[in-house]
C-alpha cells in the first residue's frame, strides 16, 4: 500500500536514506530541507517552519500519512537548539491537521543517545516551555565555552524525547489516532560525523562517550528502517517512546536497573493501602 510521507532533513544523512527507502518501496515522499528536495524550507525560523509545512501539505493534496522528522544539527551553536527542537515540534504541530485526515497517520522523530547524557537544565526547561527567545538566549550563553556549547545538542535531544512523552498521549495526537515516537541513534556514519570518525583520536573519543558493543558504528539504514516501521500501519500501539537503536550504548551506560527510581513511590503507595 503506497503512502504519502513528509521527511525533513531529506537531503542528507538519515533523512536522505529514509526517503530513498520509502521511494524504493513505492511510496510518495515529500522531502523538506534547505535545498535539493521537494520543499525548500528553513526550519531554524518560525516563519520557515510554517511555510515548509504549508507547502508540504499542499504538495500532498491536503492529506499526509506520516511525517518523519530527521532535520537536525550537532553544532555547538545557537541554531542547533532552533532546528533540533522547534524545527521538529512546531513543524509537526503545523502538519497535524494534514495527518489527522489520513486513515492511518503516524509520526516519528530523531532523538539521540545524547538525550541520556549531561545537559543544561535551564535550556531543556526553556525548550519544553516553548519559549524560543529564552532558549536561544540561554544557548547563546552556553556558546561562550566549548564544553558548555556542546550541551546545546544533548539538551535539545533530551527536550525532544521529553516532548514526545508529554505530547504523544494527548487528544490531538493519540486521541486522533496518531502514534508519535522517536528513535535515539548511537553513532551513525553520516556526513555529520564523517570528520570526527576519520581519525583514531576522534573514534576513541566517540566510543568513550557512546560505547556500542553490538556491531560498533551504524549505517543510516539501521535507523531508517526503524523509523519506517514506526510510521507504518503495523504500528498500532507504540506511543510516546524513544527507542534507542544504539548498539547497546544505553544498556552499557545506564546498566540493568532503570526502575528503582520509583521504589520509594511504590513503598508509599503500599503504606497508604495498609494504613
Amino acid at each position: 500500500m503506497s503512502r504519502t510521507f513528509v521527511v525533513t532533513g531529506a537531503a542528507s544523512g538519515i533523512g536522505k536514506t529514509t526517503a530513498q527507502l520509502l521511494r524504493d518501496a513505492g511510496n510518495t515522499v515529500i522531502g523538506v530541507d534547505l535545498s535539493g528536495v521537494e520543499v525548500t524550507g528553513d526550519l531554524s525560523t518560525a516563519a520557515g517552519r510554517r511555510a515548509a509545512a504549508a507547502e508540504a501539505t499542499a504538495l500532498a493534496g491536503g492529506t499526509v500519512d506520516a511525517v518523519i522528522a530527521c532535520a537536525g544539527l550537532a553544532l555547538p551553536k545557537v541554531i542547533t537548539a532552533s532546528v533540533n527542537y522547534f524545527g521538529m515540534t512546531e513543524f509537526l504541530e503545523a502538519m497535524q491537521p494534514a495527518l489527522a485526515r489520513s486513515a492511518a497517520p503516524r509520526v516519528a522523530l530523531i532523538s539521540s543517545m545524547a538525550s541520556l547524557q549531561p545537559v543544561a537544565p535551564p535550556l531543556v526547561e526553556a525548550l519544553l516551555s516553548d519559549d524560543e527567545a529564552q532558549a536561544l538566549a540561554i544557548a547563546e550563553e552556553l556558546t561562550a565555552d566549548p564544553q558548555t556549547g556542546n550541551l546545546i545538542y544533548s539538551s535539545s535531544k533530551q527536550a525532544i524525547s521529553r516532548w514526545v512523552r508529554r505530547e504523544a498521549p494527548k487528544a490531538h495526537w493519540a486521541g486522533a489516532g496518531i502514534p508519535v515516537n522517536a528513535v535515539g541513534p548511537g553513532t551513525v556514519v553520516t556526513p555529520m560525523t564523517q570528520e570526527l570518525l576519520a581519525s583514531e583520536e576522534g573514534r576513541k573519543l566517540v566510543d568513550a562517550v557512546v560505547p556500542m558493543p553490538l556491531n560498533s558504528h551504524q549505517g543510516p539504514e539501521s535507523i531508517a528502517q526503524l523509523l519506517i516501521w514506526l510510521t507504518s500501519v503495523e504500528n498500532t500501539h507504540c506511543c510516546g517512546q524513544t527507542i534507542y537503536c544504539d548498539g547497546g550504548a544505553d544498556a552499557v551506560l545506564r546498566g540493568d536497573d532503570i526502575w528503582s527510581w520509583n521504589e520509594q513511590g511504590i513503598r508509599d503507595t503500599f503504606a497508604k493501602i495498609q494504613g
